[in-house]
């Protein structure tokens, strides 16, 4: 796949996808002949870790450490491990502050709704008179 093929499939630009290769998130992508990157299965496979872990959070710095670790071989397995289990804890925070803040927001919805509803009942009567 072109790099404009891969950037409209996961929702990323090419510059990302060049930033992430020249980081060292991504491995170096192989090319074409005409020198045009052409990403293969594991390359997207890849990708798509990168941005599930990036909208879970992670920092492009972890994700660098990550890779690097996973470079290293199984000895290292506990360590991704703890940092996926960190990378939940941080998601699940996030949930609860989320969660909050949906409650809080539909509480003030809820009051809206009661003077709305008061207001609508007293300018019907108000209209009968």
């Amino acid at each position: 796949m072109t790099i404009s093929e891969v950037s409209k499939q996961y929702g990323l630009s090419a510059d990302t996808l060049r930033y992430y290769e020249k980081i060292g998130l991504l491995p170096r992508i192989g090319r074409k002949e005409n020198g045009i990157r052409d990403y293969q299965v594991a390359d997207c496979r890849m990708i798509e870790f990168v941005k599930y872990m990036r909208s879970a959070g992670m920092p492009v710095e972890l994700l660098v450490e990550y890779f690097a670790l996973v470079k290293q071989g199984e000895s290292t397995n506990r360590k991704r491990r703890q940092m996926l289990l960190n990378q939940r804890e941080v998601l699940l925070k996030k949930r609860q502050d989320l969660d909050e803040t949906l409650k809080r927001m539909e509480e003030k919805i809820a009051i809206y709704d009661h003077e709305i509803q008061k207001q609508e009942k007293n300018g019907k009567e108000g209209a009968d008179r």
